[in-house]
């Protein structure tokens, strides 16, 4: 039987997809990226144990060598995420396809999908086929939420399972994308283009981090080709906020309101039609 590791499960969520949906997170990322909002999900958690005093309810404890999580007890401090020096978590929980559907199954009447994030979600692609089936036999639709780090048009059984992709273009430029996030965004550019043409894309997404990255540039090339594709798709525009970051981020400014109705106003001019600023 199939697991995947899940690091958490939000029954609801009105912002990452159309309509209400439960957003389930699986745990572990291949991007390392400098502005990461959830470091404790790219790691597997190493079990070094430094997380147990921490807790200040006893919910984490050792056995045979392995961290063991009670959630009946957890207060969920995050204390434990704190401490972490692996930028994991200890209450990442092996899953099957089924467990899953029984716990979002409680919030069924009142979601229209679920999405998938991270982490990054793909790397447990055969997994999510199967979830994603599941999903569809309770009438609910199935969104991925990516870094669009997988090549999709060789993953087709993936691909003929979900519904629609929220692909994350972090830098349209090679060489800030490798800086950014340690990986090249070849693939990335490529997903966008196969999943446009598969009406499948239904989001990109770009986070826009000053002093940091050359965001006018990425904004105008990411929505010129966005217009080309097919400028229905939604293009979202986050402002870069130093919460949960890695320390060295923590002073990067956020991004001004009058620099993000800037970038927001550049990708009308290329010809995207619905511009979400968040």
């Amino acid at each position: 039987m199939n697991k995947a590791l899940v690091n958490r499960i939000l029954p609801f969520s009105s912002v990452d997809g159309p309509g209400n949906r439960a957003v389930v997170f699986f745990q572990g990322c291949n991007f390392n990226c400098r502005y990461c909002h959830n470091p404790e999900t790219m790691n597997r958690c190493s079990d070094c144990g430094l997380c147990i005093p921490v807790c200040p309810s006893g919910a984490l404890s050792s056995r045979d060598g392995r961290i063991v999580w009670n959630p009946a007890s957890c207060m969920g401090c995050d204390a434990c995420l704190v401490e972490c020096r692996s930028k994991s978590s200890p209450k990442a929980v092996f899953m099957t396809a089924g467990e899953i559907m029984k716990v979002i199954g409680k919030v069924r009447p009142f979601i229209s999908g679920i999405t998938v994030s991270g982490g990054e979600c793909t790397l447990q692609k055969d997994f999510l086929a199967e979830l994603f089936e599941e999903a569809h036999k309770a009438g609910l639709t199935a969104f991925a939420d990516t870094n669009g780090s997988i090549d999709f048009s060789r993953e087709r059984m993936l691909t003929d399972a979900l519904d629609k992709v929220m692909l994350d273009i972090k830098s349209f430029d090679e060489e800030e994308h490798i800086m950014l996030t340690g990986m090249s965004n070849s693939v990335v550019l490529k997903n966008a283009v196969y999943l446009a043409k598969l009406n499948k894309l239904y989001e990109v997404r770009t986070v826009i981090v000053p002093e940091l990255l050359d965001n006018r540039r990425n904004v105008a090339e990411i929505s010129r080709m966005l217009a080309e594709l097919n400028p229905n798709i939604r293009y979202k525009l986050i402002k870069f906020r130093p919460v949960g970051v890695p320390e060295d981020m923590k002073k990067t400014p956020v991004p001004s309101d009058e620099l993000m109705e800037e970038l927001k106003n550049s990708a009308v001019e290329k010809g995207c039609k619905e511009i979400i600023v968040v």
